[in-house]
């Protein structure tokens, strides 16, 4: 067989694979095979030299020929598979104007924040004002300035998330050092205390840390709003009407509240707040443990040791503070059974408040 010969034998093939093309991919592919460095076309021609040389020239003129019938063949089927691409994204794409719409469930606050802010509101509107401080803290404002001595066990590694301060070498045997995540928010008051004289009416939110196995009642983070009052002439009796109005604005005027004494190292007294099971309505439920109680959060007059580390004249000032988890305020409110629920992310749960 001739080089003509083999040359339209050749263009048939290209034709009818060009033709068959899918999909542009498969076209590039189709023309690299006959028509590239490598491709049947150029094999062919390489028997060209072999050829006398009055028939080079019509050798020639037919590669030519056969050349660009092929590139006008694999433009043509291009464009075409270009136009069937972008007809079948446009199909893919279209709107049904006439299906009904897709409802989409609205975002809302979480719990856990809905509740900080309720309570932030409640003391907002007694005239208190919202303070920060740092969530990676120094030991000297989460322990030594809240009156909490060395040996206390609140103190160590098992109870406390320590930070390695890589500025000192000085970490002891038990993986103690002077940087931590903080247990409470209670350091902010300190800070608060040293930049500004009193009178003072705060309230301070944030997360705190403690190494606690995640159980129904424990969770090794959680949010904590604490409260700080110094002024002149405080008493524990403001400390008692405070405490009782904010139970009755969280809880409902419907609940009772007490207090029982208890002990706290920057505070002295030091006490603990109840409020009446909202389940059984003081009766006594497995909820409460039978009692008809259930604890909400901590207080006390300010102790004058830590008065004595932030420089407060305690000659003419008094103060109280107290402090409550709003993970279990809201356990408490809504009878969640468990805090780990607030936390997993289980959009069932999530959409129930």
């Amino acid at each position: 067989m001739g080089i003509i010969e083999q040359l339209h034998q050749m263009k048939g093939q290209a034709l009818e694979r060009i033709s068959a093309a899918q999909d542009l991919s498969g076209l590039d592919a189709t023309r690299v095979e006959f028509l590239g460095k490598k491709g049947s076309l150029t094999s062919i021609l390489r028997g060209l030299g072999s050829l006398p040389a009055d028939e080079r020239p019509m050798v020639g003129k037919v590669s030519n020929e056969v050349r660009v019938e092929l590139e006008s063949a694999i433009d043509t089927r291009r464009e075409e598979l270009r136009t069937m691409e972008l007809e079948a994204k446009v199909a893919s794409d279209a709107v049904d104007v006439t299906l009904p719409g897709r409802v989409r469930m609205p975002g809302r606050e979480h719990l856990i924040e809905r509740i900080t802010r309720e309570v932030v509101e409640i003391f907002v509107g007694l005239g208190y004002r919202v303070a920060e401080g740092p969530e990676v803290e120094l030991a000297y404002y989460n322990f030594t300035a809240l009156n909490t001595p060395e040996a206390h066990p609140a103190r160590s590694a098992s109870d406390t998330f320590y930070v390695r301060d890589l500025s000192s070498a000085e970490v002891s045997a038990t993986g103690e050092s002077d940087v931590l995540l903080r247990t409470h928010t209670s350091p902010a008051q300190v800070r608060v205390m040293e930049a500004q004289k009193p009178p003072i009416y705060i309230v301070v939110p944030g997360k705190v840390y403690r190494p606690d196995a995640p159980d129904p009642s424990h969770l090794p983070q959680f949010t904590q709003v604490e409260g700080l009052v110094v002024d002149e002439g405080i008493t524990f009796a403001d400390l008692k009407g405070t405490l009782e109005h904010f139970c009755h604005e969280m809880f409902g005027y419907d609940r009772k509240t007490r207090i029982r004494p208890h002990f706290f190292p920057f505070t002295e007294p030091s006490a603990e707040v109840d409020v009446s099971c909202g389940i059984c309505a003081g009766a006594g439920c497995r909820f409460c443990g039978n009692t008809g109680w259930l604890e909400i959060l901590g207080c006390g007059m300010v102790d004058p040791n830590v008065f004595g580390y932030a420089g407060v004249d305690t000659e003419r000032y008094t103060g109280f503070a107290f402090g409550m988890g709003v993970e279990r305020i809201a356990a408490l409110k809504y009878g969640l059974p468990d805090l780990r629920m607030l936390v997993e992310g289980d959009m069932r749960f999530l959409r129930q408040f």
